[in-house]
């Protein structure tokens, strides 16, 4: 089974927005939590998980309460 994410390369401080900028205030020798891909745009936000919405043509619902005819039935 897979554990977490396969495809991340590795980063390294060298690569950081924040180092390259001089703005780190860190010296440690690995990426930290705060860690931003340095691209030629400057700092962009993370990406975020897209989201999906169902189709539309479900109908009806996967279960539902019984109907009062039902009920009746099932104390009578």
């Amino acid at each position: 089974m897979k554990k977490g994410r396969t495809t991340a390369k590795n980063v390294s401080c060298e690569d950081c927005f924040f180092k390259n900028n001089l703005l780190c205030a860190l010296s440690c020798d690995e990426p930290c939590a705060t860690f931003r891909p340095d691209s030629p745009e400057g700092l962009r936000p993370p990406r975020q998980m897209r989201f999906h919405f169902r189709s539309q043509e479900r109908t009806h619902a996967s279960w539902a309460f019984p109907t009062a005819q039902e009920q009746a039935a099932l104390h009578a």
